[in-house]
């Protein structure tokens, strides 16, 4: 059997998704609170930087994957209109059970799918964009899934990636201590799950960096790709044209 990384740990391959689940059990209902004090606010601006990069129309179809607690979902509906359509999406039903209850708090009612990024059960050229926004990294096949999202993009679609990166050197050694030292901690005392956020930091030095996921998002299909980086390099934007 094929192994591959959880974090810092080798795992069978089949192993994988059943631990990423569980990390994403955990912490689910504080999911949103934690973003908050981990980034000190900053995934606010990740993501409007995002919606912003996306330059949806009105009527456009967006396929937002690993949508979790539902904050792009909410702003791209507002972007396509009731002309378009947004499918949210998560591997994780306790994460997506979240995201639909509130984004119903909000009066929307989007279609809302579990379903596994490595295998879309979407017809080839669906949709006008796909995003996925810090669900790449916990991915056991990233080629298969960048693959699966080229296809059911439309030609001249757009694949938005937002994720953790490979920060400036200068800031290396501080961003590693807060990264094992201070993550883990919030997570046991806000979460009561040091471990999920201790996954959370091996998981981010595991994960390509700007460069070499680049390369593989043309490997997957997409001709042209833009890295936008943010916060020195703590998160990349990559934005992938399907010609």
């Amino acid at each position: 059997m094929s192994s591959t990384h959880f974090g810092y740990q080798t795992v069978d391959e089949a192993e994988k998704a059943g631990k990423v689940r569980g990390v994403f059990d955990s912490v689910a209902s504080r999911y949103d609170v934690m973003n908050d004090l981990m980034s000190l606010g900053m995934h606010r601006a990740w993501k409007a930087y995002t919606v912003a990069v996306a330059a949806l129309r009105e009527g456009d179809k967006v396929l937002d994957i690993a949508g979790g607690t539902g904050d792009l979902a909410k702003a791209f509906a507002a972007k396509v209109g009731p002309r378009g359509t947004v499918v949210h999406t998560d591997i994780n039903e306790a994460m997506l059970r979240q995201g639909r209850d509130r984004l119903l708090d909000k009066g929307l009612a989007l279609p809302t799918s579990i379903c596994d990024a490595e295998s879309l059960p979407f017809a080839t050229g669906s949709f006008d964009l796909v995003s996925v926004a810090f669900g790449l990294r916990n991915m056991t096949h990233k080629e298969r899934a960048l693959a699966e999202m080229c296809r059911v993009l439309r030609p001249g679609g757009r694949l938005l990636v937002l994720e953790f990166s490979k920060v400036a050197e200068p800031l290396q050694k501080p961003y590693d201590w807060y990264s094992f030292k201070v993550l883990p901690m919030l997570g046991k005392l806000v979460a009561g799950d040091a471990d999920s956020y201790r996954y959370l930091a091996e998981s981010i030095r595991m994960h390509p960096g700007q460069q070499e996921l680049k390369a593989m998002m043309k490997a997957a299909g997409f001709g042209h790709v833009d890295v936008h980086n943010l916060s020195a390099g703590v998160v990349a934007l990559h934005v992938g044209i399907k010609c």
